[in-house]
């Protein structure tokens, strides 16, 4: 009995976590991909491309290091070297400080013209202003 309460304990975590993953949306409003709760980033045909690490490093599909985001905001590429930043209000701005966009709080995602370029809903801003403007998986 032990053993069955552990495994349907065990299906119900696989499945919880598969329905954690949230769509990223393209400016068209049409899916460009998934990013789920532990950080893995699909594409939409629902392969691996990449993750966020909790450590806020960046990985693409084979694992490697290619960028991370630093606990203030901070983008960095992978020598280490700041390519931009997520300020507290959603404003991202590129490596000279100039605003190349927003991350709104709803998950909407704006070019430095205002104009909607995606949408990206409960998934940490951070990783969102990633995948948009530095590191696009999509």
């Amino acid at each position: 009995m032990k053993i069955l309460r552990v495994l349907i304990l065990a299906a119900s975590l696989v499945m919880a976590s598969g329905a954690m993953a949230q769509t990223v949306y393209n400016s068209s409003g049409s899916s460009c991909g998934k990013i789920e709760s532990n950080g893995t980033i699909r594409n939409s045909s629902g392969s691996s491309v990449g993750r966020f690490d909790s450590d806020g490093t960046i990985r693409n599909s084979s694992g490697s290091s290619i960028g991370k985001i630093d606990r203030d905001g901070t983008i960095r590429n992978s020598s280490g070297s700041s390519i931009g930043r997520l300020d507290s209000d959603g404003t991202v701005r590129n490596s000279s400080g100039s605003s190349i966009g927003k991350v709104e709080s709803d998950g909407t995602v704006r070019n430095s013209s205002g104009s909607s370029i995606g949408k990206a809903a409960d998934i940490p801003r951070e990783w969102v202003a990633a995948y948009f403007f530095f590191f696009p998986f999509y």
